[in-house]
């Protein structure tokens, strides 16, 4: 009976499920990952890569090749345009609920089971890993309950405090002493049976034998997170060695891995961030970094193929990215990507240097050029226009004002978004001449499209809301909800 019952796919009994729950789930989010930011990562790739191409030809990512492709909606309890607190829960938990709420009902009175949950109760280790602060909403998600995403302090408590997580690591902590007066985070680790690694040979070395750990690189950037992989790359051409997301991902599976197997959810966080700042390079190159990541996950799942489960999403989508502009029509030049070095982030520290320099706009040129390409020098593709250098001008005197002096109007808070007004003029022109523009500086509504490989990996195919990824995942793990 129960061999017939398998081979027609149906669950109809308890032995054939348990013969084809995965041993090892992984779990995958792009925060910020739309179809936009997989597909532009895919274009830029497959135009260096065939320069002499007679037709566009995309590139694959390691997860573009999963044959099991849906696609989810991401709206929550408070708009079609969600935070990553209430689709993180979704994912999470199987339920709706308010932006800015993780894992707790709309009326924020009852929490939710997770997923997490579920799996440390059959017996599997967990593991959640993230490039932002690791106690940001998407993570926070897989192993917290709040009311607020921005209570980090008491987010993290609940982590290191608790039974369910055996590793988390990546970023480091944000508000690592919460108001001044309570106990540093680190600190209340370890007090609770953590080893803290925050060396990268360290982590390279965690294994089996570390125990439950807390690796946190050693090299935080904006805001407790890890190197935007842009920037990881150059300080790693420069001589200086700076820990990739995929290396994370190793240390983690290294210490996890055991007979009753792991649940561990990755997040590449900063595709959200620089998506955010409408910055297409820096996002392109995170969406490579979470690539990379999975592909450990693909080699793990080669030695254990019967054991294996890899679903990769992602939980909205940021900024609106489009893949067409006006001005190039029906053209794009992914090409012209390339010409940028380095992140919004790290760009802005350039500008601060312009600042104290007190620098003029030709010396803010020759900046601009050599870290984006973009040029005065006539008839080179990336030559900027009268209307580009009015553009990039106007930016630059909003820039050269101390930022607690600026009186920005509600135009330029609409140019702008917030960020360093030269930053966002450089980005806006190299993508636009690239061929590709954002619409908000904010998360959009867009469907997200989800990829999945592996032992019940069929489950994911189809159009469904976030909230089934929790259910379709806790049935092919053969867990009973409560």
């Amino acid at each position: 009976c129960c061999a017939l019952v398998l081979a027609l796919g149906m669950r109809g009994c308890a032995t054939a499920e348990e013969a084809a729950a995965p041993k090892y789930v992984f779990m995958f989010i792009g925060d910020g990952m739309g179809s936009p930011q997989v597909s532009a990562t895919q274009y830029f790739l497959g135009t260096l890569q065939n320069p002499d191409a007679t037709l566009p030809t995309p590139a694959e990512l390691s997860f573009t090749t999963f044959q099991n492709v849906g696609i989810m909606t991401t709206y929550d309890a408070s708009s079609f345009c969600p935070d990553s607190a209430s689709t993180a829960t979704s994912m999470a938990s199987g339920e709706k609920t308010l932006s800015g709420v993780i894992n707790y009902n709309i009326d924020k009175t009852e929490p939710f089971k997770i997923i997490t949950e579920y799996a440390k109760e059959a017996g599997k280790k967990v593991g959640v890993i993230s490039t932002v602060s690791l106690n940001h909403a998407t993570p926070a998600a897989y192993y917290a309950k709040m009311p607020r995403r921005n209570d980090y302090y008491d987010i993290a408590v609940q982590g290191i405090t608790g039974d369910t997580l055996d590793f988390i690591g990546g970023g480091n902590w944000n508000q690592p002493d919460g108001d001044g007066t309570q106990a540093n985070l680190y600190d209340l680790a370890r007090e609770n049976g953590f080893n803290v690694v925050n060396t990268n040979e360290g982590i390279r070395a965690i294994n089996a034998e570390s125990g439950r750990t807390l690796a946190v690189v050693p090299d935080p950037n904006d805001d407790y997170a890890m190197q935007y992989e842009i920037d990881r790359l150059r300080l790693e051409a420069q001589g200086t060695d700076s820990l990739a997301l995929s290396e994370i991902v190793k240390a983690a599976i290294a210490n996890l891995d055991n007979e009753n197997g792991f649940f561990l959810m990755t997040e590449g966080g900063k595709i959200d961030w620089s998506c955010h700042a409408n910055d297409a390079m820096t996002s392109i190159y995170d969406t490579i970094a979470l690539s990379d990541a999975v592909q450990v996950a693909i080699d793990f799942a080669a030695e254990h193929p019967d054991e294996t489960l890899i679903i990769v999403t992602g939980d909205h989508e940021t900024g609106g990215l489009t893949i067409g502009f006006a001005a190039t029509a029906y053209d794009t030049h992914f090409d012209y990507l390339q010409n940028q070095k380095m992140s919004f982030v790290d760009f802005d520290k350039e500008i601060v240097k312009l600042r104290e320099e007190k620098a003029d706009f030709a010396k803010a040129l020759e900046v601009i050029e050599a870290n984006y390409g973009l040029t005065t020098t006539a008839d080179q593709p990336l030559t900027l226009t009268e209307e580009e250098l009015t553009r990039i001008e106007n930016a630059f005197d909003l820039s050269m004002i101390d930022p607690a002096s600026r009186a920005l109007t509600e135009n330029d808070q609409l140019l702008y978004g917030g960020y360093e007004p030269l930053s966002m003029a450089v980005s806006h022109i190299l993508n636009n001449k690239a061929g590709i523009a954002y619409t908000s500086y904010a998360h959009t509504g867009l469907l997200l499209p989800v990829y999945a490989t592996g032992v019940g990996a069929e489950a994911f195919i189809g159009s469904y809301d976030n909230t089934d990824i929790f259910h379709k995942t806790m049935e092919v793990m053969g867990l009973t909800e409560e």
